[in-house]
């Protein structure tokens, strides 16, 4: 064996086992409960889901997990309902989502929090940010759900985040 190859394995166990001494992070399991039946959850339809804004809520919520659940702590949210930020007006060509101060976001949880098996926190919440067209919005204006996510945001950090971090 080379010099060179030598030491390109010597490299990867090293690399290898510095990658399993990291504590993993916490697990999420995201469920959508009969989203056949959510409020507003499309982003063209106006009623039930589709497969893109739900597939966003759930990045969006592995991300936030990914960054504040430490290892040895699980989260398991079942979403219930969805009613997206504004309606769908069908007057417009093209399903254009009309946005005023009235049509906040909501979405109905639950939730169960665990740390080594013993369960922090199990609740039901109904989320919604009624001044979400207020104030400064992380989430650029090419975000479709960024009043969403800002919402998830501000329930993570007050029911996970808290509970985690004290």
């Amino acid at each position: 064996m080379s010099r060179l190859a030598a030491f390109a394995v010597a490299m990867l166990a090293t690399l290898g086992s510095a990658i399993a001494a990291e504590p993993q992070p916490g697990a999420l399991t995201i469920t959508f409960i009969h989203p056949e039946t959510y409020r507003d959850a499309s982003k063209s339809y106006g009623y039930g889901s589709d497969a893109q804004v739900l597939d966003a809520i759930r990045v969006h919520l592995q991300k936030l997990a990914a960054r504040e659940l430490p290892a040895g702590y699980s989260l398991s949210i079942e979403i219930l309902d969805i009613d997206l930020a504004g309606y769908i007006d069908w007057r417009y060509q093209g399903n254009v989502r009309v946005i005023r101060d009235a049509t906040w976001p909501r979405m109905t949880l639950r939730y169960v929090l665990m740390h080594d098996g013993a369960t922090i926190a199990s609740q039901q919440e109904r989320i919604n940010n009624m001044n979400f067209n207020w104030g400064v919005n992380l989430y650029g204006y090419s975000d479709p759900l960024r009043y969403e996510k800002a919402m998830l945001d501000d329930w993570f950090a007050r029911a996970i985040t808290r509970q985690v971090h004290g």
